[in-house]
């Protein structure tokens, strides 16, 4: 997929400019600010106090110690697992309560609601929440200020689970593996319009949509909201926990690090080199505009993907590669899981993948070409526009606090035998490689162009097709056999 960052509306000789005269006016706890563009809400600052030791030192004579570079929407992060002297007590009286089954997606969402990333969110949500966000894509809180929220994040239930619930305040929540992991307090419980919810988040209600057909469609009627209780950490014991860093935990990273700018780049897919210029060359354009540490926070979603999809293990482990041949820089990038389910839809979510990152302390954000888009599931087309992304994304209410730049699509260029950045003067020099034509590549064993992807990165994606064609063999042989 050709990837590109945000464009501003305005030309893209008044935007570096703006941005590097402000560059020469700040300090570490300053932000750039393009202000015909943006405007900052005034919002609480967040004040990370376990931090206050740690940076005394390099903060001068400021009283208020502020972790990394960007505010959380809607005031101090969320923690919502509960303190372990609170746990043994909070267990004890979740037991009596009615119990609700989790799905796998539901304990994703109940991950990324507890640590932060859908700050100022305390849980699922009621439905006057739930209609502001899916009418309005933002939350408009109780001091008068909004927070995009672009994404109901909700939970449904069914007749049975209804009546079971009956009149409790408070219910149990198990995860899939049968434990107990989280309480949910002063329930709402309200109708689940199917059809409306669909239409108003993808502007389809055509079949085939991945979120839809795995979570939406065979979801109950109900949808019921409440305050979280996590009882213990989210973690799935699949050798990859250590790469999930909460929001909290990565600001405490950059601020380490003595980043001085974030710059994140959501990502469902294996990275090319395409994808490595686009983000070596943000840190270069970062580094012009006087910026003196500049930290690449490269954060691969980790919740539900369709099908066809490359696994994150698979993915995880391709990311490791491109570190270990110097494609980027392990010095100056972070690599880190971003706990979310995939909707797939479009401009709606690319909304909440940005948001989610301001909570995570980045004050850039990458976007690429079409992003959070698929093919339309019944007819021979994009679902959505490619360019609506990005343009919603610099005009989104309670975004406006992100930093964006613009740049050109990348390209693999037949002549230098690299990606480089399209130049349509020489158009027919040029050759799009979809993530589609990708695996398409992978899954035959034929190589790509030199230069499309480093060879250890490649290596992976094909020893993982090879064992998954095994894999195809072996069950049709068993059927056949049967």
């Amino acid at each position: 997929m050709a990837l590109t960052i945000i464009k501003s509306h305005l030309n893209n000789t008044h935007y570096l400019v703006n941005f590097q005269q402000n560059s020469t006016r700040r300090n570490q706890n300053t932000r750039i600010q393009t202000k015909h563009i943006f405007h900052f809400n005034s919002l609480q600052h967040f004040i990370n106090l376990s931090m206050k030791k740690s940076l005394s030192s390099s903060s001068s004579s400021s009283s208020l110690i502020k972790s990394s570079l960007i505010d959380p929407d809607g005031g101090p992060l969320v923690d919502l697992v509960v303190p372990e002297n609170e746990k043994a007590l909070k267990k004890k009286e979740a037991e009596s309560m009615p119990k609700l089954k989790l799905s796998k997606i539901d304990l994703e969402w109940v991950h990324v609601i507890s640590e932060g990333w859908a700050n100022p969110l305390k849980g699922f949500m009621r439905e006057d929440e739930y209609l502001q966000s899916m009418h309005f894509n933002f939350l408009r809180l109780n001091d008068g200020n909004i927070v995009n929220m672009s994404l109901p994040i909700v939970l449904a239930i069914d007749d049975k689970d209804k009546e079971t619930i009956g009149l409790s305040s408070d219910v149990g929540l198990i995860a899939p593996d049968g434990n107990l992991i989280a309480i949910l307090r002063s329930v709402q419980i309200y109708k689940h319009n199917k059809e409306e919810r669909i239409a108003r988040i993808w502007g389809t209600t055509a079949p085939g949509l991945p979120y839809v057909e795995e979570v939406i469609t065979p979801a109950g009627n109900w949808l019921i909201g409440g305050d979280l209780e996590v009882l213990e950490p989210i973690k799935y014991n699949d050798g990859l926990d250590h790469y999930r860093l909460s929001p909290r935990e990565l600001r405490k990273e950059f601020d380490k690090r003595q980043a001085d700018a974030v710059f994140a780049f959501q990502l469902r897919n294996p990275v090319h080199n395409g994808h490595a210029l686009l983000m070596n060359d943000t840190r270069r354009r970062l580094l012009e505009m006087g910026y003196k540490n500049p930290i690449l926070l490269l954060h691969p979603l980790g919740g539900f993907v369709k099908a066809d999809d490359v696994p994150l293990d698979v993915r995880m482990e391709q990311h490791s590669k491109v570190l270990e041949d110097g494609v980027l820089d392990p010095e100056t990038t972070i690599v880190a899981i971003f706990p979310s389910p995939m909707h797939y839809a479009g401009p709606t979510e690319v909304q909440w993948h940005a948001k989610a990152r301001i909570n995570a302390g980045a004050n850039f954000y990458i976007v690429g070409r079409d992003p959070a888009g698929m093919s339309h599931p019944t007819e021979k087309r994009d679902l959505y526009d490619p360019d609506h992304g990005k343009k919603v994304l610099s005009m989104a209410p309670g975004l406006e606090k992100l930093n964006i730049l613009p740049f050109k699509v990348a390209a693999y260029d037949k002549t230098a035998k690299k990606m480089a950045f399209f130049d349509p003067s020489r158009a027919q020099d040029f050759l799009f490689i979809s993530g589609t034509k990708m695996r398409a590549y992978a899954k035959s064993g034929e190589d790509p162009p030199d230069g499309f992807m480093c060879p250890g990165g490649w290596k992976v994606l094909v020893e993982y097709y090879k064992s998954l064609q095994a894999e195809e063999a072996d069950q049709q042989s068993t059927v056949m056999s049967a």
